[in-house]
């Protein structure tokens, strides 16, 4: 059953649970990140707008996006990340979607055309320009990630933006009037100089990290030799499949398309996608 629905929920309404994002994450104590909104609303807290953001466990649940981090007692800040490396997956998907909802709230308080204040649109997931007659919604930003194989063994990068040790696949974002294999056949050549081929679709994955939505794939080798991008790639190299380095974190699709390429040469079980 899943715990977490999305809905745009009555703002005018009482009671519900609230989460709070700012700059610096999300507040938590020791019991998490979901507090009784009533109880927040007294808090001295630098409200820039409130969303009604769905259901959680049945309850509705509501997100107040801060201008700035306030000090709460017995509080702290925590970042989407840390949450998703730890705890229980459906409390990540909650704030993963309020993050995008924070970010998109956040960067359209005002109009992209005339630069007036925009409103929020009641019932709606959007913003309105009443001098413009515009509505903007929440971005989402189609990004192709895919794992290049080679037989027994795998192509894996590092980016300077990387935990240390850590290497993963390639990704990028799709460039307008590209289809998505497109992108995976331009990203790969732009960060490692290779060609590929047989490249087949394997799954998506949300990835709030501002806002998008990861497409993946696997794609076999065809030819080239690995020139890695400078400013981009730190380093990038062919692992075999029973020699690996440090990889990314079980829950993203990174891990997810590393894994059903060595269950499939090494005989495992199939990993199932984090929803």
């Amino acid at each position: 059953m899943t715990r977490w629905t999305t809905a745009v929920l009555d703002t005018q309404l009482s009671g519900g649970w609230a989460v709070v994002h700012s700059p610096e994450g999300f507040l938590r104590d020791d019991n998490g990140a979901m507090f009784p909104r009533e109880w927040l609303k007294r808090q001295d807290l630098s409200v820039l707008s409130e969303h009604g953001i769905g259901h959680f466990d049945g309850e509705p649940v509501y997100l107040l996006v801060l201008k700035q981090p306030a000090d709460v007692e017995g509080c702290t800040w925590q970042g989407l990340r840390q949450f998703m490396l730890e705890g229980d997956f459906d409390v990540y998907k909650k704030l993963g979607y309020a993050a995008q909802i924070s970010t998109w709230a956040r960067e359209h308080r005002f109009c992209g055309s005339c630069g007036l204040p925009m409103q929020q649109v009641q019932g709606e997931r959007a913003m309105y320009c009443e001098h413009c007659n515009l509505r903007h919604y929440p971005r989402i930003s189609p990004s192709m990630i895919v794992l290049v194989t080679r037989g027994d063994e795998i192509l894996l990068a590092r980016s300077p933006r990387f935990v240390t040790g850590v290497y993963s696949t390639l990704a990028g974002f799709a460039e307008p009037g590209e289809s998505v294999e497109d992108c995976v056949r331009r990203e790969v050549m732009e960060e490692v100089q290779l060609k590929v081929k047989n490249i087949q679709y394997m799954g998506s994955q949300c990835w709030p990290f501002p806002h998008s939505m990861m497409l993946g794939f696997h794609a076999e080798y065809e030819s080239g030799d690995i020139v890695p991008q400078a400013d981009e790639i730190e380093d990038a190299a062919w692992f075999h499949v029973n020699d690996l380095p440090p990889l990314p974190a079980n829950r993203s699709i990174a891990r997810y398309l590393i894994d059903s390429y060595l269950a499939e040469r090494l005989g495992l079980t199939k990993p199932v996608l984090p929803g």
